[in-house]
Formats: structure tokens, sequence, C-alpha cells
């Protein structure tokens, strides 16, 4: 953070993460390993596609990593299509793999065995109880009743469902209780401590209105029918909830000020991106400018995306904003943005002053030109060999037929390959997708992907989810190989992780390296809120400090390397009385 002192930086030669890649492209070496059908993650998204070409059939889904059962390993929540009508044109071609398929979201269990370096999941959602059959978009994770079981909240093309655990492996639907049902068409939402009241409260990105009644007829360039863009339709204005503390949430959308502005929202992702260590919620709109709505500590929020500089681009064009992704990718101790879009435009990388105002900085880091064949949704800041600097992913899938240039006889001809970007000591990145293996060859429709140490081993692991395909698990094979540090940070009685916390890791003579604990962002997606900090070679005791929402700073020391480690609140040394 830009008001605590921090030491000069020693800044190594050479980028750790770049040899990694070279060494593993010498040996043959995968950075990762495709693991989902091996490990029993047996699923395929079916988006419903009739042959009318409806928008939300090529929309969906994300999926969510997080531990339900709080055995200590992470479980995968996996969102399902639904039929979108008659089709006059691919029949039986389309149907799901087997025509008595009841479509619905699945939950796998994760039943690895410690030790045993096996890795395996069970399909739970019957036993679960979650009967999710709406058209999935998103699905965000967050402990709304603080009794230290995580909660689901999803969100569907048409009505949204709120999913309490009941901390027996069950889940309980709320919705209509909890007063946060939203009847329009949502992909991305964000559970967020708005007021600092210690209680989370829901902000629900909405898309566009579809009318599947009517649809908008639409053609590509070529004159041929094609997918819609979002410019067809009228855009949406978002949600706002306000968690009581008993269950229950009050709609303040109008009285905070975030329906005064539409948008179109596909990413959204919380933050304190102004430094004054209360939540911002940054919106990533497609089509559309996005919008900064920074925190005005009194339950309302204003707007600074066209002033901050990431309403739009460099060139003063909004783009085609799916997936979005904040974090320190810098070292400078500030949350910096990183935004998808649309084939023919460029994946756009904010970076933050440390005060709330940005700087289109892609071209001058390398990520704009490797961008511009794709049409990308999902990313996320990961350090894949754990040398200190986050990575970054960015998963791919074409929009349009009009896209599909070569010819084909798949019937949904949109796949496109994945790919991943090395961090080069926070002023470059080089892509790396040649380098990943096999894992990242394979060519899907990507949507959603979230990132966690899935296998606990001390790295992090990607799962994707693929729109009219399987799931993807990708294990990482060499970030364990440099140390690490694992954190919980949870709240004083030691059940819930409290979101919005920041994690720094004190280095000697070293700018520290600081951590957000969030499981927001991406597409539609959730993921692990443990911090992994890599260390290099570093095995030594650690010190980290958290600073919690609101300011309020804590130490601890004398953390050893290669574990996981529980922050309670409370029971560190308070930093700055």
């Amino acid at each position: 953070m830009k008001n605590m002192p921090l030491a000069k930086a020693i800044i190594p030669a050479v980028c750790l993460c770049l040899l990694t890649m070279a060494v593993a492209n010498e040996t043959g070496e995968a950075l990762f390993i495709e693991a989902g059908e091996t490990s029993g993650l047996d699923f395929i998204h079916f988006n419903g596609m009739s042959g009318e070409l409806y928008l939300p059939e090529i929309m969906g889904a994300g999926v969510a990593v997080f531990d339900f059962d709080r055995d200590g390993d992470l479980d995968i929540y996996l969102l399902q299509g639904h039929m979108m009508g008659r089709g006059k044109t691919l029949a039986d071609a389309i149907l799901p793999p087997k025509k008595d398929t009841v479509l619905l979201d699945r939950l796998f269990r994760n039943d690895s065995v410690p030790g045993k370096n096996r890795l395996r999941f069970t399909d739970v959602t019957e036993k679960s109880g979650i009967r999710a059959g709406g058209y999935g978009m998103g699905v965000t994770t967050g402990d709304i009743n603080n009794d230290g079981w995580i909660d689901l909240y999803i969100s569907n093309f048409g009505h949204n469902q709120l999913w309490l655990n009941n901390g027996d492996g069950t889940f309980k639907d709320i919705t209509r209780k909890a007063g946060v049902d939203e009847p329009r068409w949502s992909v991305s939402a964000t559970f967020v401590d708005i007021n600092l009241d210690g209680w989370l409260d829901l902000y629900v990105g909405n898309y566009v209105a579809y009318d599947m009644e009517n649809p908008q007829p639409c053609r590509s360039a070529t004159t041929a029918r094609d997918y819609c863009g979002p410019q067809a339709f009228e855009p949406l204005t978002d949600r706002l909830f306000l968690n009581r503390g008993d269950g229950s949430f009050a709609d303040i959308s109008e009285k905070s000020g975030i329906t005064e502005v539409f948008g179109g929202a596909l990413g959204v992702i919380a933050a304190d991106f102004d430094g004054d260590h209360w939540p911002d919620i940054f919106v990533a709109n497609d089509g559309m400018a996005n919008q900064l709505w920074i925190n005005q500590k009194d339950g309302t929020f204003k707007d600074t995306a066209p002033l901050a500089g990431v309403s739009v681009n460099r060139h003063g064009m909004p783009e085609a904003s799916m997936g979005v992704a904040a974090a320190d990718f810098d070292g400078d101790g500030d949350e910096d943005l990183f935004m998808t879009h649309l084939v023919r435009e460029t994946n756009t990388l904010y970076v933050n002053d440390g005060t709330g105002w940005f700087d289109d900085k892609t071209a001058e880091t390398g990520l704009g030109v490797v961008s511009v064949p794709y049409s990308s949704f999902g990313t996320a800041w990961l350090d894949i060999d754990n040398d200190g600097w986050l990575d970054l992913l960015a998963v791919n899938g074409a929009v349009t037929l009009f896209e599909s240039h070569e010819p084909s006889d798949k019937i949904f001809p949109l796949d496109r390959r994945n790919q991943l970007f090395a961090n080069d000591q926070g002023k470059a990145f080089t892509e790396i997708s040649d380098l990943a293996g096999d894992a990242f060859k394979f060519s899907a429709v990507s949507r959603g992907a979230a990132i966690g140490d899935i296998d606990n081993d001390g790295d992090i692991d990607i799962v994707i989810s693929n729109n009219s395909g399987p799931a993807r698990l990708l294990l990482n094979q060499v970030g364990n190989r440099n140390a690490w540090l694992g954190i919980s940070v949870l709240g004083a009685g030691g059940k819930y992780h409290v979101t919005g916390s920041k994690v720094a890791l004190i280095r000697e003579n070293q700018e520290p390296l600081w951590r957000r604990v969030g499981t927001d962002g991406s597409y539609g997606s959730a993921s692990d809120p443990r911090i992994l900090f890599g260390l290099g070679s570093n095995r030594g005791a650690q010190t980290v400090e958290v600073t919690w929402p609101g300011g309020e700073r804590e130490r601890w020391s004398g953390l050893a390397a290669n574990r996981y480690h529980e922050l309670r609140r409370g029971s560190g040394i308070r930093v700055g009385e």
C-alpha cells in the first residue's frame, strides 16, 4: 500500500519465471497436465443450442473452487446450460449425450487422500440437495452468515439462486427468504462487505434484456445469419443487496447510486482501488463504458471510471469487456486491472498509480498484439512457478460463426486455444502457451476460469469450464519446486475468510509482496480465498502483515515455509498503534 513504508526493492537480474519455462522447454516437461478425466471430474457442458442462434447459448458458463465441507481441500462447482428452444436444423445432433439426461449444475467433492498422490472427485450433487436447473451463467462464493460454511450464489439467464450451506454436506435454497432473486440475465457477481459491518453484501452484475419469445435476428459481415452482439439489445442496471445479518438482504440498488448507469455487465470484482481501506467495485461491461464504483463510506458509490482512465481504452473506445482480474502484478502495493476482450480488440491492462487513477499499459507490457486474434473470457493472476511475480491466464473461445474462418464440420465451431503469459519483473509479459504442455494445446470454447491449490501441494492449479465441452482441470507441475507460503486470513472466531483483507509478505531489503483475500473476478467464476505466496529459493521462516478492511494492521512472524497457516484476527501483533 502506498501509505506504508517500504524498503527499496532488489530486482534479480533474470526473471525466474522465464528461466523455469526455458528449462521446461529443454526437457520437454509440461508446466501443467490435464487431470479432469482421470480424477473423476466427469462433466460436460450442454448449451442447449437449437440452431436458432440464441445469444445465451454462447455465453455460459462459470466455475467455482471452494471448500464446501471444510475438510481442507477444494471442491468444484460447475454450471450447466439448458434447452434453448425447438431446433429446426440441428435436431438430435445437439441433444445431451443421453436423451434422459437431467440438466443440472454439478457439485464435485474432493476425496483425495493426503500423501497418496492421487486426486479424486465424487459427484455429490444429489446428496447435497442442490437442484440448480436454471440456465447457469455464473457462480459466487462467500459465507453470508459467518458460520464458517461457504455459501453459493448462482447467476442465471433467468431467476438466480442463493444456496445456504447447512454444514452437513447439504445446502438449502433461501433465495426468496433472503430477498436476493434477480429474474433478469445475470452473469458475474461478488460478495463484498461494503459498509465494514462484518457481513458480506452482494453485488449482482446484469447483462442485457434478451427476449426468448422475440429474439433479434443478426447477420455477420458476409450477410449470413450469426449470433448477435450485445449492442442489439437494451443494457441492464446492476443490483446491490445489503446483508442485514439475519439471513436476509435489503435491496439498496437505487439508494446506493449504481442504477444511475446502464452497463451490460459481464465481469465484476471488488477491491480497494484508491487505497482508503474501503472496498470499491469494478464492473467490466460488454461493448459499453466500464464502471469503477468508488465507495463513499455512507452506503453510496460514485462512478469514477471516466476520470480514472478505465471506462474506455487509451484510444477512447469502449471494448467488449468479458472477464476481469485485479491484483498487484508490478509489486508496488496497489490493485491493477486486466480485462479480456473481443477478437480484433486487445485485452487491456490498466496500471494503478496507487490512488485509483490508471494508465493503459497494454502495448508497453506486450499484452496487446498477442490477444488480437482471440475472444477471451475467464482470466486470473497466478504465480505459476512461485517466484513471487504474478503471471497471467486468459481463456478463449469465439462468439460468432464469422470468426470461424476455416471450413469445419463442427456443430459449434467456436473453439480456440487458451493463453498463458509469464511476468518479467512487473515490466512486461511473454506468452508461454507453447511451453505449458498439452494441457494448453487443446482447443475449446472456454468461458470460466477459477484458480486454487486443488491438490494442496503448494502451487496454483486451474479449472476451466468449456461451453459445449468437458471441464478441464490443469494441475501445476513446477510451482512447488520453489518455496511457498499458504495463508488463510480468518475472522476472530477462526471460522470465515475475511474478504477484502490485504496480506503483505515482508521481505528483507525488498518490497513486500501484496495479495488480496477474495474469490471474485474472472468470468462468472469463483476462486480459492486462500493466499499463496511464492518464495523462490527462500525456505526460511516468514513474516506477514495483514491489513484488515478499515485499515487495522497485524503482524505474524516465524511462519514456516512450504505449509498453510491460519491467521485469526486479534491473534497477531498490532501494527501502527
